[in-house]
C-alpha cells in the first residue's frame, strides 16, 4: 500500500511539473506569435514592447548584430522607406530548451515562409527564414535570424559577380 501511495504522489508531482513546463512553453510561443504579428502589421511600437531592454539581435550574416534601440530604429526606417508589406505565408513554432553553454535558456524556434513587397517598385521576394528567440522574464532577450540573402537579392534582379569581373 505504501508503494502505491508513493507511486501516486510521484505521478502527481511529475504531471504538475510537466503542466508547468508546457504552460511556460505555450506562453513563450504566444509571445513570439505576438511579436511576429507586430512585424506583419509593421507596428514598431508594439515590437519594441516585446523586446527586453538588453535585447541583442543577430544575423542573418555572421557579425550582424543590433541592440534594442538600433533594432527599433532599423524597423522604423524599413517601414518608412523600404517595405510595403511583410506577410508570413507559413509559420511553425517550436519550444527549445538549451540546458547549458552560452545559449542556455528557453528558446522558441520559428520557421517561416516570408513574403516581402518593396515600396520602390523593385518587386517582392519570398524567402525561407529561421529565427530563434531566447525568452527571459516574458520578453525577447535575443534573436538569431537566418535566411539566404543572396536568394533575396537574386529575386530582386541582382547578379552575383566576383570582384574584378564584369567591370
Amino acid at each position: 500500500m505504501k508503494n502505491l501511495i508513493f507511486i501516486g504522489v510521484i505521478s502527481i508531482c511529475l504531471a504538475a511539473c510537466t503542466s508547468a513546463i508546457e504552460k511556460k512553453q505555450s506562453e513563450n510561443i504566444d509571445l513570439v506569435k505576438s511579436y511576429v504579428k507586430s512585424v506583419e502589421e509593421m507596428d514598431f511600437d508594439a515590437m519594441e514592447k516585446f523586446l527586453a531592454d538588453d535585447y541583442l539581435g543577430m544575423g542573418p550574416s555572421y557579425g550582424d548584430s543590433v541592440r534594442k534601440k538600433e533594432a527599433v530604429e532599423n524597423w522604423k526606417s524599413n517601414v518608412t522607406n523600404l517595405y510595403e508589406k511583410i506577410h508570413y505565408n507559413r509559420l511553425i513554432f517550436a519550444p527549445v530548451t538549451v540546458a547549458e553553454g552560452d545559449n542556455k535558456g528557453e528558446w522558441v524556434a520559428n520557421w517561416a515562409e516570408l513574403h516581402i513587397v518593396y515600396k520602390d517598385g523593385r518587386g517582392s521576394v519570398t524567402i525561407w527564414a529561421n529565427t530563434n528567440y531566447l525568452i527571459e522574464n516574458g520578453k525577447i532577450a535575443r534573436s538569431i535570424s537566418f535566411y539566404n540573402e543572396a536568394d533575396a537579392m537574386r529575386q530582386l534582379g541582382y547578379k552575383m559577380v566576383p570582384a574584378g569581373e564584369g567591370e
